[in-house]
C-alpha cells in the first residue's frame, strides 16, 4: 500500500551546489543514513525521507539554503551518489532525478529489479503513476521538474518529487510512501508542501470518488459538446460537505533569505548549545577521540545527532539545523569547514566502528541527543542574533567558506 506523505512549500532558486560542498553532503549524507540504518533499520530511512518537515532539516544540516527549493534536488543528488555505490550493503537504491535524469527512473528501477530480484515492470509503473497524480490529477498549478525514487532490496519505497509554478517563483514538493496505499486515486497522498495558487483541483481525494467514476460513465455515453450544453441549463444544487480529508504535513518555507527567531524554537538551540559547552567535552569523551574536536564540533554533532534519532514533532523549525553547519549562500552563517570536516569524521569513526560491533561512539551521540532535549528544559542563552554574529566573527577561523569565496577576517573598528 502507498500514499503521499506530506509536502512542501518553498522559495524557487536557481544556483548549483560547489563542489567542495557536494563533495561534504556526499560524505555526511552517507554516514547520516547507516547510523539511521544501524539503529532504527531502512524502513525507517524511507519514513523519514517521506517526511517533510525532516527533510527539509535534513538539507539544512547539510549546509544548503535552509529554506530554498535547491533542498530537493541537492539532497536527492547527494543519496544517488552515495547510496547506489553502497546498495549491496544498505540496500537501497536512488533512481531518477532532476529533468532529464526524472525520465530515466522507468529504465534505472527495470535494472534494479533485475539485479535484486523485484518486479522492476511494476516499480516502473509506480513511478509512472505517482508522477501522474502529481502532474494532472492533482491541478494545483505545479509543473514536475524532479522525480527521485527510493527503493530498498525488499520493494519498499519513497517518491520525493517536485514542481515549480515560475509565475509565483514558488516549488512545491510531494512526497510518497509506499506503506499505507492502497489506491494511486484515492487519496495517495502522505503530505503536499506549498502555498495555494488559486483553486485547486484534487481529484485523487476520496471525496472526489462520485466524480471520478461520473467523468468516466459521462464520457461512454455522451460526447463532450453534449456535456457543455447540458451544463449550460443546470442550477448548482449545494450539497453537505463530506467529512474533510485528514491533514497531511505541510511545510511552508519563507522567502526571506535571513535565518529570524521566528523561525526557530530557541529553547531547543539553547539545548542543542548547552549540551555542547556545558557537558559535551567532559561527559562524552567517546566524541573527542578526532583531533581538534572542541565544544562547536560537539554542537554541530548535537544538531546531526538529533536528525538520526529525533521524533517528527523535533523537525517543526527546520531553520534551527542550519546553525549546525551555515549555509552556502551565507545564510545564517558561511560553511565553517573545519567544523563540517570534523563532524564528518566523528560519524565516520563512530559508523565504521559499530559495524564491528563497537558501538560505543554512536551510542555517545545518542545520549548528547537526550542531553539536548533534556537541558532545553531550563537552558537559556543569547539571542540568534548574538549567535550568528559570534559565528560570523570566527568564521574565518574555522575555514568558512560559501558560494563568494572564502571569509576574510573581520575587519577591525
Amino acid at each position: 500500500m502507498t500514499q503521499r506523505s506530506g509536502s512542501a512549500d518553498l522559495p524557487l532558486h536557481g544556483g548549483r551546489v560547489p563542489k567542495w560542498l557536494g563533495e561534504r553532503m556526499t560524505k555526511l549524507g552517507a554516514v547520516l543514513c547507516e547510523a539511521i540504518i544501524h539503529h532504527y533499520g531502512r524502513d525507517e530511512l524511507l519514513r523519514r525521507l517521506a517526511h517533510p518537515f525532516w527533510f527539509q532539516s535534513f538539507g539544512a544540516v547539510m549546509g544548503m539554503d535552509w529554506h530554498s527549493s535547491g533542498i530537493t534536488t541537492s539532497v536527492i543528488g547527494a543519496l544517488k551518489r552515495v547510496l547506489n555505490p553502497m546498495s549491496n550493503e544498505l540496500g537501497i537504491d536512488v533512481c531518477g532525478g532532476r529533468g532529464a535524469h526524472s525520465r530515466k527512473t522507468p529504465g534505472e528501477l527495470l535494472a534494479v529489479g533485475d539485479r535484486v530480484g523485484l518486479d522492476g515492470d511494476a516499480l516502473a509503473t509506480a513511478s509512472r503513476l505517482v508522477a501522474k497524480v502529481d502532474s494532472a490529477a492533482v491541478q494545483d498549478g505545479y509543473d514536475l521538474y524532479l522525480h527521485g525514487f527510493i527503493v530498498t532490496d525488499d520493494g519498499r519505497w519513497v517518491v520525493v518529487q517536485q514542481g515549480m509554478n515560475g509565475d509565483a517563483r514558488q516549488a512545491r514538493r510531494y512526497h510518497w510512501l509506499s506503506e499505507g496505499l492502497t489506491s494511486f486515486v484515492d487519496q495517495p497522498h502522505a503530505a503536499i508542501e506549498g502555498e495555494r495558487q488559486g483553486e485547486i483541483v484534487n481529484l485523487t481525494d476520496h471525496r472526489a470518488e462520485k466524480a471520478r467514476g461520473g467523468q468516466v460513465a459521462l464520457l461512454k455515453t455522451m460526447s463532450p459538446e453534449k456535456i457543455l450544453a447540458e451544463l449550460a441549463v443546470l442550477e448548482p444544487r449545494p450539497e453537505p460537505e463530506p467529512a474533510a480529508q485528514p491533514l497531511l504535513p505541510n511545510l511552508v518555507m519563507p522567502a526571506h533569505h535571513d535565518v529570524r527567531e521566528s523561525d526557530i524554537v530557541m529553547r531547543r538551540l539553547h539545548g542543542n548549545i548547552a549540551s555542547a559547552i556545558e557537558s559535551g567535552p567532559k561527559d562524552f569523551p567517546e566524541l573527542l577521540l578526532v583531533p581538534g574536536v572542541g565544544p562547536r564540533t560537539v554542537r554541530a554533532l548535537a544538531m546531526v545527532s538529533e536528525v538520526v534519532h529525533g521524533a517528527p514533532y523535533r523537525f517543526s523549525d527546520p531553520a534551527r539545523f542550519s546553525l549546525a553547519h551555515g549555509g552556502k549562500d551565507r545564510h545564517p552563517f558561511p560553511v565553517p569547514l573545519k567544523v563540517y570536516d570534523e563532524t564528518i569524521a566523528v560519524l565516520k569513526s563512530a559508523v565504521s566502528k559499530a559495524k564491528l560491533g563497537r558501538s560505543e561512539e554512536l551510542e555517545a551521540l545518542r545520549r548528547l541527543d537526550g542531553e539536548s532535549r533534556r537541558m532545553e528544559r531550563y537552558a537559556t542563552g543569547p539571542s540568534l542574533k548574538e549567535i550568528v554574529a559570534g559565528e560570523m566573527d570566527q568564521s574565518h577561523l574555522l575555514g568558512g567558506r560559501s558560494v563568494f569565496g572564502w571569509e576574510p577576517p573581520p575587519q577591525s573598528k
